[in-house]
């Protein structure tokens, strides 16, 4: 209050945990305040010297317009959070705003009396959609906020205190591609000999065991004429029309096809694709559809639950595991492979998680549930290192791969792309403080993926 005028209520107050919620709060308040809002969390709202459970308790009472509350089990249980929901209680029949109390879900939680009849807005499912939802109520809720966008240059700075430090130093880094070290030189293009049922050969195309694609009344493809002939065996005989240089046809295409360069690259992206799933399913890996991909993963054919895989082709051996149980599931390891032709031929390795139930001494079939599928890989996967995700993929390829240095992957009979069983390392021109190396212990460490969730990490 000043000259006894009371201050405006302007702030939306965020009351949170410290500090398992201020890496949420860091990510979430300063895209408020490039909206325009002012954004009060004590994180860093607090000066030295203040008083600062007093001046968290008269921000909350005399400035909030609205409290965002984060909501998880372990922030509803904090003592400070109680007391400010205590307050926020008070405030919603003082406004009177019955919508004063915005409680915002990061993790399913068990509601709490007094704001368990408050709908939440879903931070569960990814950020970036609980803030438009967010932003959309703070409109309709009609809250004030200004035109001049100010951002607090100290929500960056705190989050960097907690940062790596660097080293101007080079060190060598491993990336998830995988070279590709062979592959065949031409695609070439294939016209029947004589009159041909075109809706035949469209559905003799899908029962072909190696990528084809149908042009017109012609085939795209990387197999050698007779492979062609038996395949086709019901429908048609072939002859070869044209011959065209990989690398050649994916840059500039077949303008004779009516092909352009981008065209051509994605015919042949979805061939290369094709032959990485018919490998893995040649393994007996567990596919999965996921929204834009197939994702294989590594099953009871590969490993048992709990299994060391062991990895490292030079220097010592190592060993991660792919398959094992934590807060009562099992999960599984996979990937999901992307073909690519710039800078250089190569794939891409998404790693993948997917989690099933126990059943008997192994999994049963994995949850159809998407938000459950989701929930799990927040929860498990949350305390896993990048030594222990580049463990996994290691060892992933270690199965696919054997006793060998290269993935065949096979394009036709005879035709087939090479990859290189390990991925492509890169130099950075810095480094950090972190060791590079760990132990064995080490590397498997970590209570999530033993099945010794932390007590805080319980839902």
């Amino acid at each position: 209050m000043q000259n006894g005028t009371p201050e405006p209520r302007d702030i939306l107050f965020i009351s949170k945990a410290t500090p398992g919620d201020n890496e949420f709060v860091l990510w979430l308040a300063p895209r408020l305040e490039a909206e325009g809002y002012k954004v009060f969390a004590d994180i860093l709202s607090l000066e030295p010297g203040d008083r600062w459970r007093r001046e968290i308790t008269g921000t909350l009472q005399n400035r909030a317009i609205k409290m965002l509350l984060c909501c998880r089990d372990a922030t509803l249980n904090a003592e400070g959070v109680q007391e400010e929901i205590g307050i926020a209680s008070d405030l919603v029949k003082e406004l009177p705003d019955p919508k004063f109390i915005i409680p915002l879900r990061i993790e399913k939680y068990k509601k709490l009396f007094g704001i368990g009849e408050f709908q939440y807005i879903n931070f569960e499912s990814g950020w970036a959609q609980g803030l438009d939802k967010l932003l959309d109520t703070l409109r309709r809720q009609k809250v004030v906020k200004s035109n001049n966008v100010t951002i607090n240059p100290n929500w960056e700075i705190f989050r960097r205190r907690g940062a790596i430090p660097l080293k101007q130093e080079p060190e060598r880094l491993t990336s998830n591609w995988l070279r590709i070290a062979q592959a065949p030189d031409a695609i070439r293009f294939f016209e029947p000999s004589g009159a041909v049922n075109r809706d035949a050969l469209e559905r003799a195309c899908g029962k072909v065991t190696f990528p084809v694609n149908q042009n017109h009344t012609g085939i795209l493809t990387f197999a050698a004429l007779e492979e062609l002939d038996a395949a086709f065996l019901d429908v048609c005989r072939f002859k070869l029309t044209r011959e065209y240089p990989l690398l050649e046809f994916i840059e500039k295409g077949a303008p004779e096809l009516g092909l352009q360069g981008q065209d051509a690259s994605n015919i042949a992206h979805s061939m290369f694709r094709q032959a990485w799933e018919a490998f893995c399913r040649k393994h007996n890996l567990y596919e999965r559809k996921y929204s834009n991909a197939l994702g294989f993963h590594v099953s009871v054919a590969q490993a048992a639950i709990g299994q060391k895989v062991p990895w490292g082709r030079q220097g010592d051996r190592r060993s991660s595991m792919l398959r094992n149980i934590a807060k009562g599931v099992v999960w599984q390891f996979g990937a999901t492979a992307l073909p690519a032709f710039w800078p250089f031929p190569h794939f891409k390795l998404k790693s993948r998680v997917l989690f099933a139930p126990p059943e008997g001494r192994d999994a049963g079939e994995p949850f159809d549930d998407y938000m459950k599928q989701h929930r799990l890989r927040r929860s498990v996967c949350k305390g896993w290192r990048n030594k222990q995700w580049h463990g996994r993929l290691m060892a992933y390829l270690e199965v696919l791969a054997g006793d060998g240095s290269y993935l065949r992957l096979p394009l036709s009979p005879s035709a087939f792309v090479g990859l290189e069983a390990s991925p492509i390392l890169f130099t950075s021109p810095v480094s950090t403080v972190l060791p590079n190396t760990l132990t064995d212990d080490d590397e498997e460490g970590d209570a999530s993926t033993l099945g010794r969730p932390d007590p805080e990490d319980d839902q």
